[in-house]
């Protein structure tokens, strides 16, 4: 079996940014090959006319190309880890409350990885984020986004809930 096709596997498989340091490991091949081996990869994915590329931002990844997001958001649904998916609960409720959302109080009340959490859910469309009136805080929001992925969006009844602040209720409904 040729290298790259292995590497190629080792990408399509775990569906998470890798290093070069880890692909030799689970191969057991040497990381200077390995590495060379990665870049003819990143080649042919960058030479041909497919909607796959190799992102090497944080590491090597298979992802579908910008371009073709508007196929795979109607296809695949966000996926959102539970500690992301906290994180999230946490900052909707905040705002259910018609409270202001803090980065630096969700941080707080957390831990330390929420700003990873932060960044996956800005990536994911769900919060934006933005710089509070003193300039030196960001304040997080849910998006339209976040109302669609959890087919708020469109459902008056919710959004009325949503907008009185009545959370026990909102809750209560998403129960039935």
């Amino acid at each position: 079996m040729e290298l790259k096709s292995r590497i190629e596997a080792v990408l399509f498989v775990t569906g998470k940014a890798v290093t070069i340091e880890e692909i030799a490991k689970i191969l057991e091949t040497d990381e200077e090959e390995t590495a060379n081996a990665m870049l003819d990869l990143i080649y042919d994915y960058s030479s041909r006319d497919g909607a796959l590329e190799i992102d090497d931002e944080n590491g090597y990844i298979i992802q579908v190309k910008e371009e073709y997001s508007d196929i795979t958001d109607k296809l695949c649904p966000v996926d959102i880890s539970p500690a992301v998916l906290k994180t999230l609960s946490v900052i909707a409720l905040k705002e259910l409350k018609k409270e202001p959302v803090r980065q630096s109080e969700i941080k707080e009340l957390r831990g330390a990885n929420t700003y990873e959490h932060i960044k996956d859910l800005i990536s994911k469309g769900l919060i934006s984020r933005y710089k509070d009136k003193n300039g030196r805080s960001y304040n997080l929001k849910t998006t339209p986004k976040f109302l669609e992925y959890f087919k708020i969006k469109g459902n008056t009844e919710i959004l009325s809930k949503m907008e009185n602040g009545r959370l026990s209720e909102l809750l209560e409904l998403n129960k039935q």
